[in-house]
């Protein structure tokens, strides 16, 4: 009886061995094998092994730059599967670029078995066919560019566009017509949309100077010739805008002399000589001012603004009188 079982034992050992040793094949193709300049073409590998062996597929390089190009890679897929027997195949899209007979060469797969690598080849070259364009000069003339086609006028063909464009020319009147009479019946006129915004007045104008400078803290942090500067800049813009006094161009002593015709109250006079005169110690002679020196200067600015500017009349109370 261990007879009888030994004997299929030993042939099933055998059958496996077999199995293992019988390498994979390899087969190529190009599909199609003959084409133009420019046009795509399938590069298909297929390998047909054992379930236990590994083959790995090549990465493709074009090989001549310029004469074919790889396009995209497919998935890998099984064509066939039979008991233990297993067919799978790669498919490359390429394009390619020159004229004549392109030698592909024989497609190989990386073959791994135990202690074995081993590159298989497909048994035969494959050689791809490009072809190209003929023309038979001596059958077709050459002809020179045509002139371009001036074809007639159509008003059917420009139509849409007048009826909508004439529809927005309706709209737009009736929108201006009716802001022409909203801003009739408020005493105002439609051109005076256009006008640009007037100036503001020379007193706004430093008011808001002032209150800028007063958020930088530059004397905080020991910038004081720069305050200094700032200020009496704010100082002399508000008094060349309400006088028409040249301050920007003028030191402290002219303007000084300059303002002595103007009418002023006599402590916004004071004032100003004595923030001009401070200024001059700080950005002149490296004065460093102390704290309630800085906030007095910008007090003194800032009250000689509100003291001197216009005053503004109401239209109705001139009425009334």
């Amino acid at each position: 009886m261990k007879r009888l079982l030994f004997i299929p034992l030993m042939a099933l050992l055998s059958l496996v061995a077999v199995a293992q040793s019988e390498r994979p094949t390899v087969r190529a193709r190009i599909e199609p094998d003959s084409l133009f300049i420019g046009d795509q073409f399938d590069f298909v590998i297929e390998v047909e092994r054992d379930l236990v062996q590994t083959t790995l597929f090549p990465e493709f390089t074009p090989g001549k730059e310029g004469l074919i190009e790889l396009v995209e890679v497919m998935p890998v897929d099984t064509l066939e599967r039979d008991g233990r027997r297993l067919k799978i195949a790669q498919r490359y899209r390429l394009a390619a670029f020159q004229e004549g007979l392109i030698n592909m060469g024989k497609p190989g797969v990386l073959y791994a078995d135990k202690n074995i690598v081993d590159t298989l080849y497909a048994p035969d070259s494959l050689v791809l066919k490009v072809g190209t364009f003929q023309i038979d000069s001596t059958s077709q003339s050459i002809y020179d560019l045509k002139p371009q086609l001036t074809l007639k006028f159509k008003l059917a063909e420009i139509r849409g566009y007048l009826l909508w464009g004439l529809l927005f020319v309706v709209l737009l009147a009736l929108a201006l017509y009716g802001l022409h009479r909203y801003l009739e019946a408020r005493g105002r006129h439609l051109k005076d949309l256009f006008k640009p915004a007037p100036p503001e007045p020379p007193h706004v104008v430093a008011i808001k100077a002032l209150e800028a400078l007063h958020h930088q803290k530059l004397w905080q942090n020991n910038k004081h010739k720069l305050y200094y500067s700032t200020l009496t800049d704010i100082l002399r813009t508000y008094i060349a805008g309400r006088w028409g006094v040249g301050a920007m161009e003028m030191t402290s002593d002219e303007i000084i002399a300059s303002m002595r015709e103007v009418e002023l109250p006599e402590k916004a006079r004071m004032d100003l000589t004595s923030v001009l005169m401070d200024a001059d110690l700080v950005k002149f002679a490296k004065f460093t001012p102390e704290a309630e020196q800085n906030e007095s200067d910008y007090t003194k600015v800032y009250y000689f603004v509100e003291e001197t500017k216009p005053v503004e009349v109401d239209p109705e109370a001139e009425e009334n009188e």
